[in-house]
């Protein structure tokens, strides 16, 4: 069950990112430098997540992961007032790496749910 709805989460952050972060709203909504703590906040949720929904190993989620804060920068360039940063897909990176760490030390406990 936890399962199911972990994936449907990580759906709804992706969604989140790239449909709310579409809006014009969405321009300043964090302001510097508290939106470098939101991109790790959000990548960190999202590798959990991912790692507690899917059966995967750790290098897979770390791609998916970075895979999404990439492609979420590489969507802002087209963005009217959104701007792609290197530092924050570098905030994304330490978000997943720490996703990624809690993952290890979960699952070393026997606290997969995937499976």
């Amino acid at each position: 069950m936890f399962v199911w709805l972990f994936r449907l989460l990580v759906v709804g952050i992706v969604v989140a990112l790239f449909v709310g972060g579409a809006q014009p709203e969405a321009v300043g909504l964090v302001p510097a430098p508290w939106d470098k703590l939101a991109h790790v906040g959000c990548f960190f949720v999202l590798t959990l997540l991912l790692g507690q929904g899917f059966s995967w190993p750790l290098a897979v989620v770390a791609l998916a992961a970075a895979g999404v804060g990439a492609m979420d920068e590489w969507h802002q360039l087209a963005l009217p007032g959104r701007s792609a940063s290197v530092t924050d897909w570098a905030a994304d990176l330490l978000g997943v790496s720490l996703g990624l760490w809690t993952l290890w030390w979960l699952r070393r406990r026997g606290f997969a749910v995937a499976g």
